[in-house]
């Protein structure tokens, strides 16, 4: 036997609600809230940045990518702007890198880039640097970018296309 409806009442001024709740109302109530807190949340980020003029967190990255030497950082760089797959490229100087490779331990020097661009592009920008970087697995890493400067962020924006 199955339990009886109850009636819940809403009041409001000049309306009035009866509608019968029953656990399985409730439940996809429950589910539906679930399922929409991404979109609810998403919405509810982009709100915010649009009264308070913030960027919301994620929507920018750093990507770094290793570098045989500073002549392939820079060929590889340029590629990179001349794609407007970023808005800004640090090339950074020569540093010491140990790693692993076909199982021996290697040592070597490295050039760093510091790609800053928007999230969106993190999967475009991998994949055309892997196709013109000279290493047989190019070192490609991003992070997103939860806080900073807004003007820089929104200049980030301005200067890398959306998708």
């Amino acid at each position: 036997m199955s339990p009886k409806p109850q009636a819940v009442q809403c009041r409001f001024p000049k309306l009035s609600i009866a509608a019968p709740v029953t656990p399985g109302a409730v439940s996809q109530v429950l589910t539906l809230l679930v399922l929409m807190y991404p979109l609810l949340q998403g919405l509810a980020l982009r709100l915010h940045s649009a009264l308070t003029g913030s960027s919301i967190p994620g929507t920018h990255s750093i990507a770094l990518i290793a570098c045989l030497n500073e002549h392939v950082a820079r060929d590889i760089a340029r590629a990179i702007m001349d794609k407007k797959l970023a808005a800004y490229v640090n090339i950074l100087p020569k540093s010491s890198a140990l790693y692993f490779w076909k199982g021996e331990l290697e040592e070597s020097t490295e050039v760093l880039l510091l790609v800053k661009t928007r999230t969106s592009k993190i999967g475009e920008l991998s994949n055309y640097v892997r196709s013109i970087h000279p290493f047989e697995i190019p070192g490609i890493i991003s992070l997103p970018i939860d806080q900073g400067n807004p003007l820089y962020l929104q200049w980030i924006a301005e200067n890398v296309p959306r998708d």
